[in-house]
């Protein structure tokens, strides 16, 4: 197996044909990560109805998760979260997420502040309302 692809013993499953991650060089890119628990198709403060539908969530506790799924990946790569120089956000509803998930996003990045970007997406593959694609550095 290539040494460059990095799959996560602590992360959830990916939903398709990627790694956890990818080096080139110093660079760790993270393909997007979502907030499902290892495992599982569980995911934290998200409320579906027989049909997979979206009933309720709970942003705050699919940020926290979001970033703890990150760090399992950014640590079995060799890397950590004060590498992270670049952070790209999806959000399926900017209007009543934002302001949480910023707040949120700021404590964790009270020490590495990272560039941004986030975006609101109409949906993303699994009933999720947040997923970060990230790139760290790595030695």
């Amino acid at each position: 197996m290539d040494k460059n692809i990095i799959h996560s013993s602590q992360a959830p499953e990916p939903v398709g044909a990627y790694p956890h991650a990818r080096r080139v060089g110093n660079l760790l890119f993270l393909s997007g990560v979502g907030p499902r628990e290892k495992g599982t198709k569980k995911i934290p403060g998200v409320e579906l109805d027989e049909n997979g539908n979206i009933l309720s969530y709970d942003i705050e506790k699919q940020c926290h998760a979001v970033f703890q799924n990150i760090r399992h990946i950014l640590e079995d790569s060799g890397s950590d979260w004060s590498k992270i120089v670049d952070v790209t956000v999806f959000l399926t509803n900017m209007k009543d997420d934002f302001k949480t998930y910023n707040s949120i996003y700021a404590a964790y990045f009270k020490e590495n502040q990272p560039c941004r970007t986030t975006v609101e997406i109409l949906s993303l593959p699994t009933p999720i309302a947040i997923e970060l694609k990230v790139i760290a550095t790595i030695d």
